[in-house]
């Protein structure tokens, strides 16, 4: 049974209209009675809200409350039905290699990797001056890098770190898969090989959460904070480079807690009903409304069971790399 409309997204709003805003990705409806609903939850400025539980919603159908014990509500692990995927893009260039920062790029790296690998699937790539982005197989081989071009090809680094990203998700085997772009940078880009003109183009296409940071004196903060549209760590100062690297994890385990797949057996036995989900978190509150058809629908139902989101995968995407 296929959800027959979902309608826009709601928020109610508090403390001065600063709310919390619930995205709806998915949801599922199945007999007997079974609706699951993948969601993220974010405060109104973007800022992501993990740690909820099954018991910080409230479900209504048609305005009126479902009794917790009778929908047997419940958070699924997300795991069935979505996959995650980061990959963090280092920049080796000249001006790095010769800085003598490396050693702490590569702990910093580590413990990055460390965090994330609990929640995603985490590959990392260097990149220098020239055209392509080369994958490390472990942390240690960043110690030993050696640049093909001193010069930082970071706009085109970024391109076809996005485009390697796409490949990775198009391999998930779950409905559902998100990615993450985490940038380190020093400086701007130099090769020139991709103009921010084309970087741009191709960012404003694709659907994947892009992170920057940026230590140094050279780094251009404009420019990267419209590159990092999930997030940009700015520090002017290099000895501070492990703190942009655990600030950069600590975002991307909160972007990935933010995810709630919450499960619920309907009362309902017929006809088409409206269910709000409620929920409140930091002194906010927000929403989000769906229309559903219950018509066949019946008793013995486990809020446990997968549900049946339709198979999505990254839609294919021509990246332009000169």
């Amino acid at each position: 049974m296929k959800l027959l409309a979902m309608a826009a997204l709601a928020t109610t709003a508090a403390c001065g209209g600063r709310g919390l805003t619930l995205t709806m990705i998915d949801a599922s409806v199945q007999r007997p009675s079974n609706i699951a609903v993948y969601f993220t939850v974010d405060t109104a400025d973007g800022e992501p809200v993990p740690g909820l539980t099954a018991q910080s919603f409230r479900i209504f159908e048609d305005d009126q409350p479902v009794s917790v014990l009778e929908s047997k509500q419940t958070i699924l692990n997300p795991e069935v039905s979505a996959s995650h995927y980061t990959l963090l893009l280092v920049d080796m260039s000249g001006s790095v290699a010769e800085s003598g920062d490396v050693p702490v790029i590569v702990e910093s790296t580590r413990g990055f990797s460390e965090r994330v690998q609990k929640l995603q699937k985490l590959s990392v790539y260097a990149f220098d001056g020239s055209p392509e982005i080369h994958a490390i197989a472990g942390v240690d081989q960043l110690g030993s890098y050696k640049a093909r071009d001193p010069s930082t090809n970071l706009n085109g680094a970024i391109l076809k770190g996005i485009d390697m990203l796409h490949r990775e998700m198009a391999g998930s085997p779950t409905p559902l898969t998100f990615g993450t772009l985490v940038v380190f940078t020093d400086g701007t880009d130099r090769a020139h090989r991709v103009t921010r003109d084309q970087l741009h183009d191709q960012l404003d296409k694709v659907d994947i959460d892009i992170i920057v940071m940026g230590v140094g004196t050279e780094i251009d903060g404009s420019e990267l904070r419209s590159i990092g549209r999930a997030g940009a760590i700015l520090i002017k100062d290099r000895k501070q480079i492990a703190q942009t690297f655990d600030q950069a994890a600590a975002r991307i385990e909160a972007m990935s807690k933010r995810f709630y797949l919450l499960g619920y057996c309907s009362p309902a036995r017929a006809g088409k009903h409206v269910l709000r989900i409620e929920t409140s978190a930091q002194g906010r509150s927000g929403s989000q409304e769906y229309t559903f058809d219950a018509a066949g629908f019946g008793p013995d139902c486990d809020p446990t069971r997968p549900p049946a989101f339709s198979v999505k995968r990254p839609r294919p995407r021509k990246v332009t790399v000169r």
